[in-house]
């Protein structure tokens, strides 16, 4: 039976913007989208007919990750073999170790995994472009997960640019146990009334220059003035890793992960003790920023 196994990175906002609300209700951002190196897992099996999900993952709280047709994975997969008349069947395992509720994309990065792995799977030859298209319907950050690296994401999320790789750092990220609702964020928001905007054209410059430091001055995220006043714990863990050596921390997406950038190795590490020793994060990581096309064994 075939089967195979791809990788789908989680994201952070470098900067994050929004810039009005639309008359349908969605957002206009404008934002500086991240790839860095955690990772779920996806494993395809090929099998006579219908589409499964199974998933695993420790700590996972019972019913976040539905294995059924609410799951985006399913969705993708379901759209991708309909649209294409695939008569066959797939069953996809997931490894869950993105957090959830995260403001990381980790069920975006899932669906756009499971396009690649349809396509793959069916041998359908269909273009990442292509994909892109019919992601959008899942969600607007699907193709920016498509696609991954470095990328300029504006309209409300699927109008990308890809910019150069963003400046080597090592990245601390710290999850606190709460679970914050995008929906919630964004309600909230009152986007006319925001005394400050994050120079997200700025940051496009000091990346094609490769600057880090250009990078982690202008690092912006108007969602934080929602999301820090309902969950304190956020500005807290912001503070402990600037304390601790980073150059800048941030709330990514609508929260509550905060991530630091460092640019000394030794100062990422004693963060990281830092933070595990502290309580305040659930869930700790250290890695660093990477481009999913520059990895092996992970094309579409």
């Amino acid at each position: 039976m075939e089967t195979f196994t791809l990788k789908a990175y989680a994201k952070v906002n470098l900067g994050l913007d929004v810039v009005k609300r639309l008359p349908n209700g969605y957002h206009q951002v404008k934002m500086i989208m991240q790839t860095v190196g955690i990772y779920d897992e996806l494993v395809f099996t090929k099998k006579e007919q219908g589409i499964t999900v199974t998933v695993e993952g420790e700590g996972l709280p019972e019913g976040c990750v539905p294995a059924d047709e609410n799951n985006l994975i399913y969705k993708a997969a379901r759209q991708m073999m309909e649209h294409y008349g695939v008569a066959e069947g797939i069953h996809i395992h997931l490894r869950k170790k993105i957090p959830v509720a995260a403001g990381m994309a980790g069920g975006s990065t899932d669906a756009a995994a499971t396009y690649k792995g349809v396509n793959r799977m069916f041998r359908l030859g269909v273009t990442e472009e292509e994909i892109c298209q019919m992601a959008v319907q899942v969600g607007a950050d699907v193709p920016y997960c498509v696609k991954g690296g470095t990328a300029l994401s504006e309209g409300i999320g699927e109008i990308l640019t890809m910019l150069p790789d963003a400046p080597a750092c090592h990245v601390l990220v710290a999850k606190p146990d709460i679970a914050v609702s995008t929906k919630f964020v964004y309600e909230n928001l009152h986007a006319d009334k925001l005394q400050y905007h994050p120079d997200i054209d700025g940051m496009v410059e000091a990346i094609g220059a490769g600057s880090l430091d250009g990078v982690t001055e202008r690092m912006a995220n108007v969602l934080e003035t929602v999301t820090i006043k309902a969950y304190p714990v956020i500005a807290q863990i912001k503070e402990l890793m600037e304390a601790h050596g980073a150059k800048r921390a941030l709330m990514s997406g609508s929260g509550p992960t905060v991530f630091g950038i460092y640019d000394q190795e030794e100062q990422a590490r004693e963060g990281y003790q830092a933070m595990c020793r502290s309580g305040l994060a659930r869930q700790v990581f250290l890695t660093g920023f990477v481009n999913p096309a520059k990895e092996d064994g992970n094309a579409g």
